[in-house]
């Protein structure tokens, strides 16, 4: 290389140059948080609901502990939020339905 040349592009996925390194990524458990928040509203109530809660909270301690090598905070409290919803869904549902406000109607026509 001689002087007046312009030094080579960087490489593909490589950090420019005086850059650090770019973060690990986001927090597995912070995503199956969310997947399991979702499915916890549409579907399966209490079943996933708990498990988004649980993973949601230890996701946002492992990222706030992580200095911020780990990202995925906004999906870790997404998903503990849609946890605690659909708990309260969940349990409201089955008050309901031993009140007899709330009836299923399991008949074949």
């Amino acid at each position: 290389m001689s002087y007046g040349t312009p030094p080579p592009p960087p490489q593909y996925g490589s950090p420019a140059p005086g850059q650090p390194g770019q973060p690990a990524g986001n927090s597995k458990k912070a995503i199956w948080a969310l997947v399991l928040g979702i499915l916890g509203l549409v579907c399966c109530g209490i079943f996933t609901g708990i498990p988004a809660l649980i993973l949601g909270k230890q996701a946002q301690g492992e990222i706030d502990a992580s200095g911020g090598a780990i990202s995925g905070r906004g999906m870790a409290t997404a998903g503990f939020i849609l946890g605690i919803i659909s708990i309260i869904w969940t349990v409201l549902a089955i008050i309901l339905y031993a009140t007899g406000a709330l009836s299923v109607d399991t008949s074949t026509y």
